[in-house]
C-alpha cells in the first residue's frame, strides 16, 4: 500500500551515489523549469481545489458515519450481534484510515514534500497498511463466519468473547504484516541544486538500496491480503447463496430467510464496493513495482484519483447500511432527530 505516488520514487536499478532517486516528474520539472510553469498537473490551482475537496468530503463523511456506527453498536444492546461486532471493526479500522492517513498523505501530495517529521514518516504508510490489512481480513471473518452459521445450520454463534478475541488477533496480524513499511521507510533532506532547494522527503528505502525486496513485499501483500481473502470471500457467499436459495422451509421461517438474505447482499456489496475500489490502485501499483508503466506527466494525478478511489469505502460502508438495514438506518434517523428509541432496533434485523 503506497502513501502517495512519491512512494514510486525507488526503482529496481541501484542508484549512483549522490544521484537523486526522486520522482520522474521533479526530474523532468526541473530540466524544462521555467517561472510560473511546471509539468506535474497538480501543480495547477484547479486540481489542488479538486482533491482538497474530494479528499476532505471521504474525511467529513468517514469520520461521521463510522462514529455513528461504533456509537449506535455500544449504545444499543439489541445491536450487539456478532456480525455488528465485526462492522464496528471495520468502522474502526475506517477511522483510522480518515484520521491518520489521508490529511497526511493529501498534504504530501500537494507540497511534495514531508513536512511532518520522522515520527509520522514510519507511522503514517504503517496506518494505512494496518488499516486496509484489518478492513480485508474483517469481510473475510464475517463472510466466514456467515458461511458456517448459515450453510451448516449451526445455530451457535460465537460469543461476544470469541468476537473480541478474533479482532484482535486481525489486529495483530495486520500489524506484523504493515510492519515493513514503517521499518523500510526513511525521512531525509534532499538537495536540489538546479534550483537551490533543500527538501524534506518520506519514502521507502528496502535493504541493499534496490527495489526488488520491495517489489516482493508488494506482490506478496497483493496476494495474501487482496486475491486470497476475496476468493475466499467469493466462495463463502456463493455457497451462502446457493443454500438460502435452494432452502424451503416452512412459512414460519420465511420471514427469518428473507431478513438472511437481505443481511447477505448488505455484506456482499460491502465486498464489492471494497473490492472494485482498490482494484484500480493495486493495478497501478503493481505495474510500477514491475517497471511497466510509462512515465508521463500525467502519472502522479492519476496515481492520486486512484488513491481517492481506494479510499471511498470509508465512507460508503455506513451509507450502505443505512441503505439496505432497517437498525442502522433507524439509528441515524433518531441521532439526526436527537431522539433515544431502543425499542426500534429488532435482533432479529442486525
Amino acid at each position: 500500500v503506497k502513501m502517495s505516488p512519491l512512494d514510486t520514487s525507488n526503482t529496481t536499478a541501484e542508484v549512483e551515489p549522490g544521484e537523486s532517486d526522486l520522482p520522474f516528474w521533479f526530474n523532468d520539472s526541473f530540466d524544462s523549469f521555467q517561472p510560473g510553469f511546471s509539468s506535474d498537473i497538480t501543480k495547477h490551482l484547479g486540481v489542488q481545489i479538486t482533491l482538497i475537496m474530494a479528499y476532505s468530503l471521504i474525511i467529513l463523511l468517514g469520520l461521521l458515519g463510522n462514529s455513528l456506527v461504533i456509537y449506535m453498536i455500544i449504545r444499543y444492546r439489541n445491536m450487539r450481534t456478532v456480525t455488528n461486532y465485526f462492522i464496528a471493526n471495520l468502522a474502526l479500522a475506517d477511522l483510522l484510515m480518515v484520521t491518520l492517513c489521508l490529511p497526511f498523505t493529501l498534504i504530501y501530495t500537494l507540497l511534495d514534500e514531508w513536512k511532518f517529521g520522522a515520527v509520522l514518516c514510519h507511522m503514517v504508510p504503517f496506518a494505512q497498511a494496518l488499516s486496509v490489512h484489518v478492513s480485508i481480513l474483517t469481510l473475510t471473518v464475517i463472510a466466514l463466519e456467515r458461511y458456517r452459521c448459515i450453510v451448516f445450520h449451526l445455530g451457535r454463534r460465537l460469543t461476544w468473547h470469541s468476537s473480541l478475541f478474533i479482532m484482535a488477533f486481525t489486529w495483530t496480524i495486520s500489524s506484523v504484516l504493515a510492519a515493513p513499511l514503517a521499518i523500510f521507510r526513511e525521512y531525509r533532506y534532499e538537495e536540489i541544486p538546479p534550483i537551490n532547494l533543500r527538501m524534506p522527503v518520506c519514502s521507502e528505502k528496502w535493504p541493499h538500496g534496490i527495489n526488488r525486496d520491495g517489489v516482493i513485499y508488494s506482490l506478496s501483500m497483493i496476494l495474501l491480503l487482496y486475491i486470497l481473502p476475496l476468493a475466499i470471500i467469493s466462495y463463502a457467499y456463493i455457497c451462502i447463496w446457493v443454500k438460502l436459495k435452494n432452502h424451503v422451509s416452512p412459512s414460519s421461517r420465511n420471514d427469518s430467510i428473507n431478513r438472511r438474505k437481505k443481511t447477505t447482499k448488505m455484506l456482499v456489496l460491502v465486498v464489492v464496493v471494497f473490492a472494485t475500489s482498490w482494484l484500480p490502485l493495486h493495478v497501478l501499483q503493481l505495474a510500477t513495482d514491475l517497471d511497466l508503466v510509462l512515465r508521463f506527466e500525467e502519472y502522479k494525478l492519476i496515481f492520486t484519483v486512484f488513491h481517492i478511489v481506494a479510499m471511498c469505502p470509508t465512507f460508503t460502508n455506513p451509507l450502505l447500511y443505512g441503505w439496505m438495514n432497517k437498525n442502522y438506518r433507524n439509528g441515524f434517523i433518531m441521532v439526526f432527530r436527537c431522539e433515544d428509541k431502543a425499542d426500534t432496533f429488532h435482533p432479529d434485523g442486525s
